[in-house]
């Protein structure tokens, strides 16, 4: 075995001893730790570079593979020194010429001779000491036998010191990756990684990682730095804290420091608050920072602070998980065993017994069809049971999509036993029952077509498939042509189906290619001579409900509509307000289509009313830009001219600055040589048509405008958001523009809140009392917002305060007798215990608490930085003991599953509405 100079930090840790003692990897080793009274040990692993073993015949280099593209060709130069609980530690240097690999291979230690050295060390000091690689090393590297040094349990030794061999293992790879050739991380390449935003983050944690101020970072260097910041103890994650805080390395902190720390915190959680504001927080909390009014915050100070929050110090970290953690083995997903499990179907029931009564009816009417024809050949009996499935399925995809049937079914008794919210999944899953079925069905006659060609001697095989020789079919014989036809339908309608078509700004074909519907029925009560019994009852109905959606019908029952006013809101989202004919009559959560012939003379979409039905006069719409139809608005409204009528002082469209560069261009024009000559010699003034394109401008310009837009509106349909007045305690989580229904329900709620105001006849004192049983049954809502960025919130801002004030007017003492509580979540503020937003939450928080309000949206209730934390947050809910909890969802699917599994832990149940 050959020996080498230099040892890789995680090679330290790659060979352990057998005993239950935990070890340290050298690199990070305190000389002056003491032995614990661990059992002693003679054997003792040699470590070396290149050391190797042998795989069928061929020497292999061990280490960490990764597809063998990670091999370093120079040496990694330098060493660092460490501080490890308060004491400095020379680092290992880094192993040349090493490849590593992504996933560490459990077989690997049983593949490698390891020599071991015995007797090795000084056992009286408490220590056991590697011998030295070569003899200019600069320290002998010690295995410590603390079992605290690592904060492991002895039943996890071994557990806590694989993951320690892997974090370091999988550094040296991510540094490869981070430093290219040179083997060296530059500030720019550093800045990338971190995925620091701005440059005051980065490069005060890249000169604090530059031990050696070398204007660059080596691996040793790397690899100490992080680990002091996710593995360290709280004094060193504290003392790394006040290190980038205190920019000028003075030992202390001043007030324009801090202000710059706010400010790149703001910065990095894409917060955009006022200079005015920011002064305020800088403040705020270098007042109650600095104890001893000396103008300046001590490290003891910053500590004093810190440890007002619990667990922040503990946890302080950097955001930068995803490429320092190395690839865990992927949990083996539940895949369908989740729906088999008791918490599943208890929380599913109606889903569930639907489920399995579409399953036993298929099954019964393909026995029913396979007995009719059991003289038949296979092929034969395939093919009838699958048509005879097809009958039933081609059918009921068609009820699945009666919504106004729906939407009576639901207000029903009836209704409850079914799982009608679910309608669209099931109308999915039979779509691909279908194409199944249809799929099933066409080889089946193709092979009864080979045997009948081979039976008959006047039918060629290319007769059966493609003419009406064969005489199937009870319409002129077209059994096989029409099948054709439908297996082409089939296929289209389900590839244009797919999300990756729906969801990519393709929506117009998804659309378009849906309405092949028409053909594909007509085609199936041509094919199959009993398709049309099934067809009669539901295609009635279906023509009964198309009738009623058409233009004619909705003129005529609600007159003219028309989009009377818009605003244009961050991102991308435009709110209409529509006129509201007196019999449109809607719930809360409640849906309509829309049609806008200057958008698409042809096209219904569907969104969700944000307006309370207790509103009169106009219906609200938010419509987020994230299709072709979409943005095609947003664009429409933000280039129209609402016309001269508009008021140009309005407060919502102020002058901007592009105004003004134009004004200042038509202004130049008109000081021009040729203009000044022509008003001096003719007289001439500058033309009015200037003026009136600048106003013009001005009003397209607006933000919010007044218009009058034809559109026809058809609706409305119910949503499972109709559940909420007959729910105890409601859990209303909206991410993103899904928040529109849950704002219907929150203005609907206050109105009857504020319906059972009482007034003292002799004093005028006002109150609100109990809300009658037969209103609603809801007694508390909780309503969670999340969203990415601060401008998002100001879509319903403004109505939430307006809840908030109506709230606090009698309720300014009782907070436990609010009936709505906020829960607001921004996903790009850094969290309290990242090192980039740590200062900024402390000073929201103090902020908050001084005068009851918070800075990003202007609420009272404070907003969270992150994502929430279901758990946590589910189980406050259930503390509250406020009845029967349903959630309400509605936003993306992705996130609607986690929290429905969330719910299912704490037998909540659980309703959603995707978009």
């Amino acid at each position: 075995m050959s020996k080498s100079k230099h040892t890789s930090p995680a090679q330290g840790l790659a060979y352990k001893r057998r005993e239950d003692v935990a070890y340290t990897n050298p690199a990070f080793v305190d000389s002056k730790s003491s032995i614990s009274n661990e059992p002693e040990t003679k054997d003792i692993v040699t470590i070396g570079q290149d050391i190797s073993f042998k795989t069928n015949g061929h020497p292999k280099t061990i280490g960490f593979e990764d597809d063998s593209k990670y091999e370093s060709n120079s040496s990694i130069k330098g060493s660092s020194n460490l501080e490890t609980h308060g004491k400095s530690t020379p680092t290992a240097q880094v192993m040349p010429n090493v490849h590593f690999k992504d996933e560490i291979s459990d077989e690997l230690s049983d593949s490698v001779k390891i020599d071991m050295v015995k007797d090795v060390g000084n056992h009286s000091n408490g220590s056991t000491e590697f011998p030295r690689s070569s003899p200019d090393a600069d320290v002998q590297s010690k295995i410590i036998h603390d079992k605290t040094n690592n904060n492991i349990v002895p039943g996890d030794k071994n557990i806590a010191e694989d993951e320690e061999v892997k974090w370091l293992a999988w550094m040296e790879v991510q540094f490869k990756k981070i430093a290219g050739e040179d083997g060296e991380i530059s500030l720019e390449e550093f800045k990338n990684a971190l995925g620091v935003k701005k440059s005051f983050f980065a490069e005060r944690f890249f000169t604090l990682f530059d031990s050696d101020k070398s204007g660059s970072i080596e691996c040793d260097e790397l690899m100490v730095g992080l680990r002091k910041l996710t593995k360290g103890t709280p004094a060193e994650k504290l003392k790394f804290l006040f290190d980038v805080y205190d920019a000028n390395e003075s030992g202390t902190i001043d007030i324009d420091e801090l202000k710059t720390v706010l400010r790149s915190c703001m910065e990095e959680s894409s917060l955009q608050l006022s200079e005015d504001d920011l002064d305020s927080l800088t403040a705020l909390l270098f007042e109650s920072a600095d104890e001893d009014g000396s103008g300046e915050i001590s490290f003891d100070e910053l500590k004093a602070e810190l440890e007002k929050h619990p667990g922040v110090i503990e946890n302080l970290s950097i955001s930068a998980a995803q490429w320092m953690k190395p690839p865990s083995k992927k949990k083996q997903k539940d895949g369908f065993s989740r729906y088999f499990t008791k918490r599943y179907i208890l929380n599913n029931v109606r889903k569930v017994l639907f489920f399995l009564w579409y399953v036993l009816a298929n099954i019964g009417f393909g026995i029913y069809a396979g007995w009719n024809y059991r003289t038949s050949n296979g092929f034969i009996i395939a093919a009838r049971i699958c048509g005879m499935n097809l009958n039933f399925n081609c059918m009921f995809i068609l009820v699945l999509m009666l919504r106004k049937s729906l939407t009576y079914l639901r207000m029903t008794k009836i209704g409850n036993l079914l799982p009608i919210d679910q309608h669209i999944l099931f109308h999915k899953m039979v779509g691909i029952m279908i194409a199944f079925y249809s799929a099933v069905h066409t080889i089946a006659h193709l092979g009864n077509a080979i045997l009948l060609d081979k039976s008959r001697d006047d039918l060629k095989l290319w007769e059966i498939l493609f003419t009406t020789k064969a005489g199937f079919g009870w319409v002129y014989d077209t059994a096989i042509l029409t099948g054709w036809g439908l297996d082409i339908i089939v296929v289209i309608m389900v590839i244009c189906s797919m999300p990756f078509v729906r969801r990519s700004g393709h929506f117009q074909v998804f659309y378009w290619t849906h309405m092949l519907y028409v053909p594909f029925w007509i085609l199936v009560i041509i094919h199959g001579s009993n398709f049309w019994k099934w067809f009669v009852a539901p295609g009635l109905l279906f023509i009964l409900e198309k009738l009623s959606r058409s233009k004619f019908i909705k003129r005529a029952r609600y007159g003219n509509t028309y989009i009377e006013e818009i605003t244009l809101l961050p991102s991308g989202v435009t709110h209409l307000e529509i006129s509201r004919p007196d019999n449109f009559s809607y719930k809360a959560g409640d849906y309509l289509n829309i049609q806008i012939p200057a958008i698409a003379e042809h096209e219904w979409h569907p969104f969700t009313i944000s307006s309370a039905p207790e509103m009169d006069g106009r219906l609200w719409l938010h419509v987020r830009s994230a299709g072709h139809w979409t943005k095609k608005l947003y664009e429409h409204f933000e280039n129209y001219d609402p016309g001269e009528t508009e008021d140009l002082d309005d407060d919502h469209c102020p002058m901007d600055d592009i105004e003004r560069r134009r004004k200042s261009a038509v202004g130049s024009r008109r000081k021009s040589t040729i203009g000044r000559q022509r008003s001096k010699s003719m007289g001439f003034v500058k033309p009015s048509f200037d003026k009136k394109e600048v106003e013009k401008q001005n009003r397209i310009k607006k933000k919010n405008k007044h218009v009058k837009v034809k559109c026809y509106i058809d609706g409305p349909y119910g949503t499972a958001t109709r559940e909420i007045f007959q729910t105890e305690h409601a859990i209303l989580v909206g991410a993103g523009i899904g928040v529109t229904p849950m704002a219907s329900i929150l203005q609907s709620i206050m109105y009857r809140y504020k319906e059972s105001k009482r007034t003292c006849p002799k004093c005028s004192h006002s109150w609100f009392g109990s809300i009658a049983h037969t209103a609603m049954k809801t007694r508390k809502v909780d309503f969670v917002w999340i969203n990415r960025d601060q401008k998002s919130f100001e879509w319903f801002v403004s109505l939430l305060t307006n809840l908030e004030i109506e709230q606090s007017l009698d309720n300014e003492e009782e907070d436990d007798s609010k009936i709505i509580d906020m829960h607001m979540f921004m996903t790009a503020a850094q969290k309290k215990t990242d090192m980039k937003g740590i200062g900024l939450q402390i000073a929201l928080d103090l902020m908050h608490e001084k005068s009851n309000k918070d800075l990003i949206t202007g609420l009272k209730t404070k907003t969270q930085p992150g994502r929430p934390d279901w758990n946590q947050l589910f189980k406050s809910f259930e503390g509250e003991k406020k009845g029967k909890i349903k959630v309400f969802f509605c936003g993306a699917p992705q996130l609607g599953k986690i929290i429905k599994e969330a719910a299912e832990r704490f037998s909540f149940a659980f309703s959603k509405e995707n978009f």
